[in-house]
């Protein structure tokens, strides 16, 4: 018997994160792992009248590629996704993974490789979603891997996404547009602001946002969700900033980030463990080293790092930035084949300054 938390997370999936209708196109993105959040997602999409097409990957076909493949089977695009990122009306990425360290012994510069590939499809991507024409949402579904990231057993790790996703509400959609409510209030001030002001232990950072625009996330392209964030002047961050959880690239982890920036870039970049991904990561492309989001977390009900930014970057009381590619509807200038969100701490001693004036202390807006 299906989890009904599983068909109450197709519907909020279908019904309020793409908004699906009549006759949308939808690719529906996975692993064999999360059948049973598949079938359910395409049976909700089916009684909408919308049009689904399921792309469930198996097992170890990216390390193969990764291993095996030329450089030009690398750099492939392919033209089904390519219609996929240009045609379609929505995408559903359900992350399910097998095996979260499948990964681990690939080259940093193989890594590169492919991003820098899909760097024309992530844009065409943004560019439409910005402009309203295309919807798209990244999940969650619980896996053996990805509860063993969490140090948690499965059946601890399946409550906590189904909690975190609100799934235990009896209104699951009614409570995240409250969220959407609560996260105006801070839209509104943050609004007001031209420049940021980040401090913490072994953090001192500022950054101008003035004329940029605040994203109010409340459960739309992520699910879970609970962040507001915002873009900053291309090379207005300046300062240092040291990561208090570990940076996850494609399943690999690098410890303790610390970078230093002068007018917006990145000149200094150190790590304790993968620092040579890390400098992989930032020579990507010319956008690598510059930051594309800035944001703070609000999802006090995520209290633990799970080692998955899309639980993690939600924690109630810590900050991120993201390096490379910004979202346009933001006003972000910077383009790259990355979009890589790296996370700090911000709950004991940290401080927020806007023009100035302190507005966040310890985890918590004062407003």
């Amino acid at each position: 018997m299906t989890d009904p938390r599983i068909k109450k997370m197709a519907r909020v999936l279908v019904n309020y994160s793409l908004e699906l209708g009549k006759e949308s196109k939808v690719v529906i993105n996975s692993s064999e792992a999360a059948h049973p959040l598949i079938k359910e997602v395409y049976r909700e999409a089916i009684a909408r009248g919308s049009f689904p097409e399921v792309r469930a990957l198996l097992p170890g076909l990216e390390e193969i590629l990764l291993k095996e493949g030329s450089d030009e089977q690398l750099e492939y695009v392919s033209p089904v996704t390519m219609l996929m990122a240009r045609e379609y009306d929505a995408f559903l990425n359900i992350g399910a993974p097998f095996n979260t360290r499948s990964l681990s012994n690939i080259p940093p510069e193989k890594m590169r490789q492919v991003q820098r590939s899909r760097n024309e499809i992530m844009q065409i991507i943004m560019e439409r979603a910005s402009r309203g024409e295309f919807s798209w949402c990244g999940t969650q579904f619980p896996t053996p891997a990805a509860a063993q990231e969490g140090n948690m057993s499965l059946d601890e790790y399946s409550d906590f996404v189904f909690a975190a996703c609100l799934l235990n509400e009896e209104e699951p959609i009614a409570a995240w547009q409250k969220i959407h409510e609560n996260h105006e209030k801070y839209i509104q001030h943050l609004e007001q602001c031209r420049e940021l002001h980040f401090k913490s232990e072994d953090t001192d950072l500022k950054l101008s946002i003035e004329g940029r625009r605040w994203e109010n996330c409340s459960g739309k392209n992520n699910f879970p969700d609970g962040e507001v964030f915002s873009a900053p002047i291309e090379n207005s961050v300046e300062g240092h900033i040291r990561f208090s959880f570990p940076g996850i690239y494609m399943g690999r982890e690098i410890e303790d980030i610390n970078l230093t920036f002068a007018r917006g870039r990145v000149e200094k970049a150190t790590a304790k463990k993968g620092e040579d991904l890390l400098q992989a990561i930032l020579d990507t492309d010319d956008g690598s080293r510059y930051v594309g989001e800035v944001a703070m977390g609000t999802n006090y009900g995520i209290k633990h790092f799970t080692r998955n930014m899309l639980f993690d970057e939600k924690i109630g009381g810590t900050i991120h930035l993201a390096l490379g590619n910004g979202y346009p509807q933001t006003g972000s200038q910077n383009k790259s084949a990355i979009h890589w969100d790296l996370l700090c701490d911000m709950r004991s001693g940290g401080e927020i300054l806007a023009d100035g004036e302190l507005i966040y202390r310890d985890g918590d807006f004062l407003f």
